[in-house]
């Protein structure tokens, strides 16, 4: 087995918790924007837990499919792929009426200079596609960025504090989130929101992004002083779980890990490579946080610590491993991506 194809069996095992969901879960289930950093881990998850549960569910991934052989891939291991814009209304009229879907659609980078597009992708689709499944079970990715940035000795906001975006990019993801409500509420339709902050894997991520720096001795910011953050096929776990808890008006959820100093990070990537890392800047009075503890409550405290995380991205970058090339910009204060 190539080390990349280990890595994705790593990030598509399925957990004893998300086998008994998927085992209670009726009907199948349809991965909208499957494409992106999470959408094909995700979709190998659920094909995997499916089967491992016994149930005979179709899983079907939707995206446009422009990363060569990805489509080609998914299919290798038992998912059914469409390819298809979101925004053609034909071709989504035509996609299965799945009883049970995953809402991944949505854009960050490259919202400056192109404010109108992402507004469309996060703002306007997301009411097109909740119009075209009122009767379905929706989980749909959100972000942390909805919030404002919080003093950083705290625990960072809870679901009940108010939302304040920073930038477009973060005020079209809190309108991707007013527009589901709407639908959600006017249709009846059962959904959660989940307020992911940040996921991390060895070929992309924050720790990827500080690893990178220090490994290449450049300087890391800490204009950003502290991160939450969830490894991947935890994040990807709980999305699955949160299928059975959804509900009209949405459930809101922050879907993270605990935090952590910047700082701190990057030295351990630094002892273990017997690297001193250089810094930049001061470290920040507030940062980019959320409190997680109503996703623990629910679920559980993720399965996987820090140090294992750093553990394996640390291993990844040391020999070499690809990076998707898709740097997080973490320490962007201002909202501007």
């Amino acid at each position: 087995m190539s080390r990349e194809a280990a890595l994705e069996e790593l990030l598509s095992r399925p957990t004893s918790a998300v086998v008994t969901a998927m085992a209670a879960l009726p009907g199948d289930l349809m991965l909208l924007g499957a494409g992106g950093k999470m959408g094909p881990s995700l979709a190998r998850l659920t094909r995997r837990a499916s089967d491992q549960a016994g149930t005979s569910r179709r899983v079907i991934a939707v995206a446009r499919f422009s990363e060569a052989g990805l489509r080609e891939a998914l299919e290798a291991d038992g998912v059914e792929t469409v390819a298809c814009d979101l925004f053609d209304r034909s071709r989504l009229a035509a996609l299965p009426d799945a009883p049970n879907l995953i809402y991944m659609a949505g854009q960050k980078f490259g919202t400056t200079g192109e404010a109108a597009r992402t507004w469309a992708v996060n703002a306007a689709l997301p009411g097109i596609v909740a119009d075209r499944f009122p009767e379905a079970r929706m989980v749909a990715f959100s972000t942390g960025n909805v919030y404002p940035l919080w003093p950083a000795d705290s625990e960072g906001p809870a679901e009940t504090d108010a939302v304040g975006p920073v930038g477009e990019y973060a005020q079209s993801a809190l309108a991707r989130e007013r527009i589901l409500e709407f639908y959600s509420r006017r249709n009846a339709t059962r959904m959660a929101l989940l307020r992911l902050n940040y996921a991390v894997e060895p070929r992309y991520g924050v720790l990827r992004d500080i690893a990178e720096r220090v490994w290449a001795g450049l300087p890391v910011s800490l204009a950003m002083s502290r991160v939450n953050l969830i490894w991947q096929r935890d994040a990807n776990a709980i999305a699955l779980r949160a299928l059975e808890h959804c509900e009209s008006p949405p459930l809101v959820l922050n879907l993270t890990g605990p935090s952590h100093r910047v700082h701190a990070l990057a030295t351990e990537f630094g002892r273990r490579w017997n690297k001193a890392p250089i810094f930049e800047g001061q470290e920040s009075e507030s940062a980019l946080l959320s409190n997680a503890a109503r996703c623990g409550t629910l679920f559980g405290p993720p399965e996987t610590g820090i140090g294992e995380m750093i553990d394996r991205v640390a291993e990844w970058v040391e020999v070499g491993g690809r990076s998707l090339g898709k740097p997080t910009h973490f320490e962007t204060r201002d909202g501007k991506f």
